[in-house]
């Protein structure tokens, strides 16, 4: 009975740092993609003219501050895996 409950509990540990894992590299692409698509805005925005210039640089600033918000979740979920 203890050899099951022992093989039980490594499942779950595993399971949950997999799980971890998953979340840690998710978010990082997520980070990735959105700095991509700022990066991409601000070219855009270099070029045109107003208003379309003020719009790409305010998606600019939105896609910067998603790709902030999905580094930090990636972080979290890293220091998480290690505890």
């Amino acid at each position: 009975m203890n050899k099951v409950l022992v093989a039980l509990a490594t499942c779950l540990v595993c399971s949950v740092a997999v799980a971890q894992v998953g979340t840690t590299v998710t978010e990082g692409a997520k980070a990735t993609s959105e700095k991509a698509q700022q990066l991409g805005d601000q070219a855009k925005a270099a070029v045109e003219s107003q208003p379309d210039k003020a719009v790409d640089k305010t998606k600019a600033e939105v896609h910067k501050a998603k790709a902030h918000h999905h580094a930090k979740k990636a972080k979290e979920a890293a220091d998480n895996i290690t505890k």
